[in-house]
């Protein structure tokens, strides 16, 4: 996919990293540069009203981001919020498929179809979307079958959105390592 000519942002870009790389700072100062407005699509919802510092994440991150930015809170109907929102002018961020991902095992949804529906819906889009992302799989095996089952289906998601991705950036310290640049 071509990089957004209005933008100058690629048309897919996945930013990963572990807790606190900066890849949510970094991903915003991208969709900023692009110029504009920009959207914030949260996958956080619900998780503020039963954790106190989860909601002092979010707090900390809308501050951040200021007056430019408009939010939607979506934790299931990514693809759908994505088919309705993205435009050439304005660069959504997606922030994050991890959270997401947790969101759709505590719904029982089918997480393969989830994700295959997320990547066929990739390839041709209007506009430019950056999405972050926990890389959670550089540990030692968790202990308990579902936190085994979420690193694995985070392994397979970042794998598929990688893929399709036209650039693809680990974050390490605060520190972006370009995995996959634009052709």
């Amino acid at each position: 996919m071509p990089a957004n000519p209005q933008t100058l942002l690629p048309a897919v870009s996945l930013i990963l990293g572990g807790a606190r790389s900066g890849k949510s700072r970094h991903a915003e100062e991208l969709v900023e540069s692009a110029g504009g407005d920009c959207l914030y699509i949260a996958t956080a919802v619900g998780q503020a009203e039963r954790d106190a510092e989860m909601a002092a994440r979010i707090d900390a991150h809308k501050a951040r981001r200021g007056e430019r930015w408009r939010t939607i809170e979506e934790p299931l109907d990514l693809v759908g919020v994505l088919k309705r929102e993205v435009r050439a002018d304005r660069p959504i961020l997606v922030d994050c498929l991890t959270l997401w991902l947790s969101n759709l095992m505590a719904e029982g949804r089918d997480i393969d179809s989830e994700i295959d529906r997320l990547v066929s819906n990739l390839p041709g889009q209007n506009g430019p979307v950056v999405f972050v992302s926990n890389e959670v799989g550089l540990g030692i095996v968790p202990m308990h079958q579902l936190a085994r089952d979420f690193r694995d289906h985070a392994g397979r998601l970042h794998q598929a959105v990688a893929a399709a991705a036209d650039s693809v950036v680990f974050m390490v310290a605060g520190l972006p390592m370009i995995m996959k640049a634009p052709q």
